[in-house]
């Protein structure tokens, strides 16, 4: 008995009237789609971890210096006091700290 052969064939068992190129045009779209997501997913991850742009740093530059000067050179703490003190950045920086996660 040939396995392989039979779990290929198990979706037809349930319905006998798909046509085989069907069957196999299914399993490309649910390989291509779940690539797709995987991708989508590790741009959204590698955005989320990368650091500001240099626009997004000119936009802080100010209010970094002005509520977190202790911090300069420290990324994670820079962030973490930038968010802290949200309510009293500039609108641009305010901008930039939610579009990280802020």
């Amino acid at each position: 008995m040939d396995r392989t052969r039979n779990l290929d064939e198990l979706p037809r068992a349930f319905n006998p009237h798909i046509p085989v190129e069907r069957l196999i045009m299914m399993k490309s779209l649910a390989a291509t789609a779940a690539v797709l997501i995987l991708t989508l997913a590790a741009c959204s991850l590698a955005q989320a971890q990368s650091g500001p742009s240099r626009q997004e740093q000119m936009a802080c530059r100010s209010d970094a210096g002005k509520f977190c000067a202790e911090h300069i050179g420290k990324p994670p703490q820079m962030n973490a006091c930038l968010r802290a003190n949200k309510a009293q950045l500039s609108d641009g920086c305010r901008k930039v700290v939610e579009s990280h996660g802020g």
